[in-house]
Formats: structure tokens, sequence, C-alpha cells
């Protein structure tokens, strides 16, 4: 008797091997059979005309706080993820020192749109070093794995303490200390170290991440402890800006010294559109010359979500918006219905240039629907749409925003839609050295909620894309499983075969679908959050203890922290 048979699947297996039909057959949280099988399972699941995946692995989150208090890293887990990696970006919250806690949450803050008043009620900060963080995260349950890196940020902050603020040179003491710490962290069980070089992570007030310029050697000292453990990766961000040569040829130097993999965030820029490319040309030379180096990718636009109920809109700055921005959604929205604030609030400008590219570029601008479309043509555009309306676009978009009693959503793509479409995207998706990742789930919740990123892998890529090629299902969900587990050194997940975790996903592939995003208000605080469901998800295994069934919540919490690369069954 099996622990759980699943019958008669379409068998996605996540090598990029075509489909095929079969049973599988789970015990003891692992796969133990691939095809007929004859035995009986303590429970079925008929999936004759249903997609049977592997889990997905989801190689860029935020969930360092959630995860403190939370057993559900949603939406990520309701968008068939079942391995969650926490500690992107330099930011996070161990090791830390008591008078170093602000700190590190009003990075958080900057960084990830965190509200300093949900990490402050939520964090419950029973350690101080990194393996005490993991000892605390070990001893909990959860709906997806997670695993962690050593984060940069942190370990500049306990070492350097306000020196790292300002942003000094550390001795080549401090740099030592760094790498000690990062290899006790790695030898506790994470699975990488992560650095942020980019301009735009700071503090709310406008201070920079502590890792920004960080030089060369300290980086080469943390690199060294990466090699000395012999597993594990680097995860960067930086907007190769130093120049960019400059900076590409130090990152590949500080990859060759860890020789371990080195993944940083490839997109595609508004004000460098082929810029891209120019990145995947060093990152062939650097693997021809045996330096691994990866862009990491999302397959759809990466940007804000506009709305009155959101973090972000168009109107935000401005003086009559601003007398009723403390209004409950109901109230705040029949305010906002009245004709006068209406105009007056058309009528004052957005002083900020930078906020005028951002908030104020209406055929930038797109309504986001139900299921939304996140490659709109031109003509769904705000602008387009005001223009066929013979209307001021800015009006068009209060109204638009006004749908749905001020819960409707538009979308300002930032980067990855340069040319309008997702071609680069498919290019970027498709090249041998990139991974799928980004999704960010756990961060920005208040404009932003790409942890679905799974799901419109499947749906849009390898179902109902219409302006342009699509992918094999074969290939995405090999993508978003496999080559996503194998480059973070989990060689037991990621692909249907015996001996493997039994991370499952059963998908009603005709039936799969996004919904739009919805606030909920149920952070520490009670601090809002984006959340976006899919339907088509007949089951979530993990583990082999079905967690998720047609989308709702099992009870069931097999999800722990994975500690280290881990082997095949």
């Amino acid at each position: 008797m099996h622990d759980l048979v699943i019958r008669g699947g379409t068998v996605v297996d996540g090598t990029g091997a075509p489909p095929f039909e079969a049973d599988v057959a789970i015990g003891n949280g692992r796969i133990v059979e691939v095809g007929r099988v004859a035995g009986r399972g303590a429970e079925e699941i008929d999936a004759k005309g249903l997609l049977v995946t592997p889990g997905f692995v989801d190689i860029h989150t935020h969930y360092d706080a959630q995860a403190t208090w939370s057993e559900r890293l949603i939406s990520s887990s309701i968008n068939g993820v079942t391995t969650a990696l926490i500690g992107n970006c330099g930011v996070g919250f161990a090791p830390c020192r008591p008078e170093r806690r602000d700190m590190l949450v009003k990075l958080m803050e900057g960084v990830e749109d965190l509200p300093e008043v949900v990490l402050t009620e939520g964090l419950p900060w029973t350690w101080q070093s990194f393996p005490d963080y993991l000892n605390f995260l070990g001893g909990r349950r959860y709906d997806t794995d997670i695993a962690a890196m050593v984060t940069h940020a942190p370990l500049r902050v306990h070492v350097m303490g306000e020196r790292a603020e300002a942003h000094a040179e550390a001795t080549e003491a401090e740099c030592l200390e760094m790498a000690r710490l990062a290899a006790e962290g790695l030898a506790a069980g994470a699975v990488g170290i992560s650095t942020s070089r980019a301009l735009a992570h700071r503090t709310l007030d406008g201070r920079h991440i502590p890792t920004l310029g960080a030089p060369e050697a300290e980086l080469e000292a943390l690199a060294r402890a990466l090699r000395a453990h012999g597993s594990g990766w680097l995860q960067v961000i930086s907007d190769f800006d130093d120049p960019a040569e400059e900076e590409f040829a130090r990152l590949r130097r500080v990859a060759a010294v860890a020789g371990r993999p080195l993944t940083f965030s490839l997109l595609q820029r508004e004000s460098k559109p082929k810029f891209w490319r120019w990145l995947l040309d060093r990152v062939e030379e650097a693997n021809a010359a045996g330096v691994q180096m990866f862009g990491q990718v999302m397959g759809r636009p990466v940007g804000l979500m506009f709305g009155f109920e959101l973090s972000q809109h168009p109107f935000l700055t401005r003086p009559s918006y601003r007398e009723v921005a403390h209004l409950p959604l109901p109230e705040r929205a029949a305010a906002l219905r009245d004709p006068a604030r209406r105009a007056r609030i058309l009528a004052e400008p957005t002083d900020d240039d930078a906020l005028k590219v951002r908030l104020n570029n209406w055929d930038k601008i797109f309504p986001l629907g139900d299921p939304p479309d996140y490659e709109p043509p031109p003509e769904r555009s705000v602008a387009a749409m005001a223009a066929a309306r013979d209307m001021a676009p800015e009006a068009l978009c209060y109204d638009l925003m006004l749908e749905r009693d001020g819960q409707a959503i538009l979308n300002r793509p930032l980067l990855n839609y340069a040319d309008g479409d997702l071609g680069a995207i498919r290019e970027m998706m498709t090249h041998p050295h990139t991974l799928m990742g980004l999704g960010d789930g756990g961060a920005h919740v208040g404009y932003i909620c790409d942890a679905s990123c799974m799901t419109h892998m499947l749906v849009h890529w390898a179902r109902d894309r219409a302006r342009g090629p699509r992918l094999p299902v074969e290939q995405a969900v090999k993508r978003i499983s496999r080559d996503n587990a194998a480059a973070m050194g989990l060689a037991d997940r990621g692909v249907v075969a015996p001996g493997t975790k039994a991370d499952l996903n059963v998908i009603d592939f005709g039936r799969l679908q996004l919904r739009a995003p919805e606030m909920r208000y149920d952070l520490p605080a009670g601090g809002k959050r984006l959340v976006q469901k899919a339907e088509g998800y007949v089951a979530t295994v993990l583990s082999g203890a079905i967690t998720y069934r047609d989308g709702e919540a099992t009870g069931a919490l097999p999800g722990r922290l994975v500690r280290g690369a881990q082997q095949a069954g």
C-alpha cells in the first residue's frame, strides 16, 4: 500500500522530455514508482487528462520576515511553489545585535517595501547569530520548503557598525570576520551568499544599502568562504553602471575566486533596451572560460501596479488626494467620486520629475484586467484608450481606478517591456545561461505581486501567448523546476522520478488561470499585502502530503527548512 497514488496523469517530468501518461506512487515523502503502478494508495488522485509536474522552485523570494510569523508563504505556495529561497538581494535579519535591529528593519522597509510597523510587531528577534536564525526557522513548519542565504548587509552592519552605514572601506580584519561569519552561516545550512550593489536599494530616508560599492577585496573574502564550503552560489543585484565593463569584470573575478555559480538579475531597461544582450554576451564568455554565471530573469514585465487601494498610483502626491488618503477605502472611494474633488485632483500637477516618469507616463500604463494581461498591446494603454474616447489620459486613468468600488488595478511595466512586447524576455528565457526567478514573493507587498510568475509561465508561455511564439510545456516546466533546483544544489527535487522528493503539482492545464491580485489586511499590525490566486491547481503535494486541493489549504504543513545542498534520492 502506497501513501498516495496519482493515477493516469500526463507527466511533464521536469527534464524537458516530452509528456507521457503514467501513474505516480508516493511513499515516505518520496516518489516510489513512475509508470503503471499496480499497488493501491491509501489516497488516490484521478489525474486522467491532467498534468503532473514537479513542484516549482522559486529562487528569488523575500519571505525572511514572513517565515518568522506565518506558516504560509503566500502567494508563492498557492501558485505551485514547493521550495522557496529567502535571503536575496543582500538584505535579511541575521546576524544582528539588539542595538542594530532598527537599521535592518529600516533597510528591509526601504529595499523591499515591508512597512516598519509590520516588521517591528511581527519579528520575534529570538536570535542574534545567523545559525540561531536558521535554528528558529528550522523549528517551524510551512506550506513550502524554504532555503536561505547569508545576507551581506547584516554581515557588514554586524562587523562594522556605523562605519558600514557610512560605506567605509572594510579593513582586512573586518573582511576576514565577515568571511568567518559567512562560513558559519554556510556550515549551518545556508545555500549561498547574497549582496546588493544597486543604487535603488536604500532606506526610506534615502540612505543607501551598506553593501553599495563594497570593494572587491571584501567580495573576494566572502567568495573564498564559499569556495572553502564547496557548495552554494553567489546572488548579486547590480546596476552595472560602474561603468558596466568594470563592474562585470569585477563580478566575474569574484565568481572565479568562489569557484561557484554567480547569479544576477537580468532585465530589459527602458533607458538601455539592448543592454541585456551585452550582458548575456559577457555571460557566454565567462562560462566558456569556466566561470559559471547566470542571468536571472522573469517571464513578464517588472513594474508597479496602480490603484487607489495600493501603495502607488499617479495621483498619490497630489494635495487634494492626500486630504482623503487616510480614509478607509469605501469612504475614500466615495470622496474621490465627488466631481469637485475629481476636478481638483486632475488639475494638480505631479511636481517630481522622477515620479512623472514612473507614475504619469500614460502610454506605459495599462488596465491589468481579470484574468490579468501581462503582454498588453499599445492600443490598450491609457493614452491610446483616452485618445479613442476623446478624453484626457489622466481623467481616464482616474476613472478606471475607481471601478470595482476603487479596487481596480492598473499596471505600469518599468522593466522588460521597452519594446511593447515580451520578445526580449523570450530570448532571455531560452538562453542556456539564464534561470527563472525575480518573483520577489514577500516583498513590495503594496504594489507588486509577482510571486504568481510560475503560474504565468505555464498560462502565458506554454498555452495562451498570441503576440509571438510560445514555449513547449515541457520546456516551461523544466525552467521553473529542475533548472532552478539544480542551480541551487538541490538535486533531490525538481523532477518526477523514483527516489526524488515527492513535491508535485496536479494541474488542469485547460482551466489554469491567474486571477487579479486582491488586497488583504492580514500582516502584523494590520498591514496590507497583495495576494494573487490561481485556478486549475487540482492538488499541490509537498513531501508526499497534499497541501492545497483546488486552491484551498488542506491544513497539512510538511514544509521545513532545507539545510545546504541536497543529494539525489
